[in-house]
């Protein structure tokens, strides 16, 4: 049989809502800062590449360190956060985080790129340990029927951070001083530190805040289902499969998105690709909104197995069409892929008692389909970009099945 929320978990929640409030507030903060990290990222690519003179492979390693730190770190952030809780793992993460974007200064001042991948790789660690802490700590920070909605309204900042981080990049890096100096990081220095400012200020606050730490093992009435190892819950492997194929397609369709549009029309060049790119962070963005209101009167897994399908045909759009329709289908693509990532993370650790920190290690493990996948893209993109796209048409299937049939919980 299922797993289902004992009294005990109902009467804390209820007990407790009030106290949930700023608690929940402070860590939606974390997804906003998140966000701005990855919204940064594609923008340092290019401005490193003529900063520091680097080719566009060489640039790449700026993934590879950042969803590289996800893969290697999530496990033991993990296993910290079972040992120490939810609060020390944020705050572990936060100091990370702060350290990391320090570290960008001598990374700038020595002008060394493998200084800024190891800086970028102890900056994403601290992500890791945030997102491994701060997704389940949502999901269980309430009543456990509303955690998907509760995540998918804090992945709304998310995506608010991941729509700002390039503008401000955009206008900071490229501005009129680095125009005139393109080797000039002096604007990545100031981001960074300011950056690392801001989130010791959000580690005071978290350190001088009473956090209540849930325990996970009081959420469930049956302790023989208590007792089952974390991988005999068939929803919570098959939800880390379904993020791993997510991710990958996330990643994948904006890694090539101006390749694909100066492609499909000779009339856009890379300025206007990359207009029509800040238009489609904003659609993310505005999905989220949008999708956790309708999650209010339709089943997480039913909107999930939607929007899926939805991007499935916008896929086979993107690969067998041209013209204006093909760019606004990919444009779409990012709209109905918003909900994805915290829809499948809420319904794969639904309900996994004790295990709940440890399966969201392996959830946040997944992200490493990030760094794979847009490989396999690139290699495909050679005989044109729009062929590449089959990639996460094929992942977007992996999806809906989740949210069809994957998600459910058995005994």
């Amino acid at each position: 049989m299922a797993l289902t929320p004992t009294s005990t978990a109902t009467t804390v929640s209820s007990k407790d809502s009030n106290n949930y409030t700023f608690p929940l507030i402070l860590v939606t903060s974390l997804f906003l800062l998140w966000g701005l990290a990855y919204g940064l990222l594609d923008v340092l690519n290019k401005h490193f590449q003529e900063a520091l003179n680097i080719t566009k492979s060489r640039s790449t390693l700026l993934q590879a360190a950042y969803f590289g730190a996800y893969f290697l770190i999530a496990l033991p952030a993990g296993l910290f956060m079972n040992k120490f809780g939810y609060k020390k793992g944020i705050l572990l993460g936060l100091l990370l985080y702060a350290f990391g974007a320090f570290l960008f200064y001598p990374s700038a001042q020595l002008a060394s790129f493998n200084f800024f991948l190891i800086a970028l790789f102890i900056l994403a660690s601290g992500l890791t340990c945030l997102e491994t802490a701060a997704n389940p700590y949502v999901t269980v920070l309430g009543k456990p029927e509303t955690s998907e909605f509760r995540l998918n309204l804090s992945q709304c900042f998310n995506g608010v951070g991941s729509f700002i981080g390039p503008i401000i990049a955009a206008h900071v890096f490229f501005g009129e001083n680095s125009a005139n100096d393109p080797g000039n990081l002096d604007s990545v220095k100031m981001v960074y530190i300011i950056i690392a400012i801001i989130v010791l200020f959000i580690a005071f606050l978290f350190w001088r805040t009473y956090l209540p730490e849930i325990k996970e093992s009081e959420m469930v009435s049956d302790q023989a289902q208590d007792t089952k190892p974390l991988f005999q819950h068939s929803h919570f492997v098959y939800g880390v499969i379904a993020q791993f194929f997510y991710v990958a397609a996330q990643v994948g369709v904006a890694a090539l998105f101006i390749n694909y549009c100066t492609e499909a029309k000779k009339e856009i060049d890379n300025a206007k690709a990359a207009y029509l790119l800040s238009i489609s962070l904003a659609l993310f963005t505005a999905g989220r909104f949008v999708g956790t209101a309708l999650m209010r009167k339709v089943a997480p897994n039913i909107l999930l197995m939607i929007f899926a399908l939805v991007n499935i045909v916008l896929c086979a759009v993107v690969v067998w069409g041209s013209d204006w329709l093909s760019v606004y289908s990919l444009m779409a693509v990012f709209f109905f892929e918003s909900i994805m990532f915290p829809t499948i993370f809420a319904l794969g650790v639904k309900d996994l008692g004790h295990h709940t920190k440890k399966g969201s290690s392996f959830q946040i493990m997944a992200i490493v389909g990030g760094a794979i996948m847009p490989y396999i893209m690139g290699l495909l993109s050679e005989k044109g970009t729009a062929h590449s796209y089959i990639v996460p048409l094929l992942c977007f299937i992996v999806v809906a099945w989740y949210g069809w049939k994957g998600y459910r919980i058995k005994a």
